[in-house]
């Protein structure tokens, strides 16, 4: 059997509210749900399990390789929803979106305060 990534879980302040922020800005179709978790699943099959765990949430980094027409529709979604966004992972740059590895990417923060970034190109 190969490797390939499955799930995780992202815990949320409220699971609802961050599984419709990333179904909302990436377009993904609800997903069943069950137990503590909502679901979203990504178009690989990687499934997304938000929760709200009972300890302080610590930010974690998730990228997401989407096309460029979805970059385009996403960061309007960012700006129309005046989502603080920058360039850079230091946030050095606010407002912009970077073109590394031969792509474009943004990085942003969702609603329990973690670290997103999208890019068009994998950097390897």
């Amino acid at each position: 059997m190969t490797v390939t990534f499955n799930h995780t879980i992202i815990a949320a302040k409220d699971r609802h509210e961050s599984a419709r922020f990333f179904r909302e800005l990436l377009e993904i179709p609800e997903a069943p749900s069950w137990g503590p978790f909502v679901n979203i699943q990504l178009t690989d099959g990687v499934l997304l399990q938000f929760a709200e765990p009972p300890v302080d949430i610590q930010m974690q980094h998730y990228a997401f390789l989407i096309d460029d027409e979805l970059f385009d529709r996403a960061y309007r979604r960012l700006n129309d929803g005046g989502i603080e966004h920058w360039a850079d992972p230091h946030m050095q740059r606010p407002g912009e979106i970077n073109n590394e590895h031969g792509g474009r990417g943004v990085y942003f923060k969702d609603p329990a305060g973690h670290a997103i970034e999208l890019i068009t190109r994998p950097y390897l």
